[in-house]
């Protein structure tokens, strides 16, 4: 091997491990956004959950009898945690200025992704005739892991759309 072999040779082999770094750490920076993404959708369902109970059944039973407007409340304050923590931790690298078209954006997302496990349901249930409560759950379940995967892609080409 001349020395003109090894100048060309010696590259190559450095700038493999630092492309394999490189994606490393691209798998490991997406893998922190998606741990965020999931904690702030965990926290938002907490608070939907909580605030709809609270209401309903809390001191006072403010909405006893009314369940779908204790629901709406409910879903407008987790839709509101889930945008701030997502624009402020989850992406905060790319939000934008727009924080109006943000919210009015990420909502849309929110409303079109919360029929997704409506339609796995009725999916199972009445088109596939399965009526037990497991396959109920399970259908549920899978609509909101879809429901999930979807928001993840919207809120990150349509709502948090600043650069990196």
């Amino acid at each position: 091997m001349s020395a003109s072999d090894e100048l060309t040779a010696g590259p190559a082999v450095v700038a493999a491990p630092v492309a394999s770094a490189a994606r490393a750490a691209a798998l490991r920076a997406r893998a922190y956004e998606l741990a965020r993404f999931l904690s702030v959708g965990g926290l938002a369902f907490v608070v939907d959950l909580g605030l709809f109970n609270l209401l309903r059944f809390g001191p006072g039973h403010l909405l006893e009898h009314k369940p779908l407007t204790a629901k709406v409340i409910s879903v407008a304050a987790a839709t509101l945690v889930s945008w701030l923590g997502n624009r402020h931790w989850t992406f905060s690298q790319r939000r934008t200025e727009q924080r109006t078209r943000e919210l009015v954006v990420f909502a849309g997302i929110n409303l079109v992704c919360a029929v997704v496990p409506v339609l796995t349901l009725a999916l199972s249930h009445y088109a596939l005739g399965l009526t037990n409560a497991f396959a109920d759950n399970v259908a549920t379940v899978v609509g909101i892991a879809i429901g999930t995967a979807l928001r993840y892609v919207g809120y990150k080409k349509w709502v948090f759309t600043g650069s990196v």
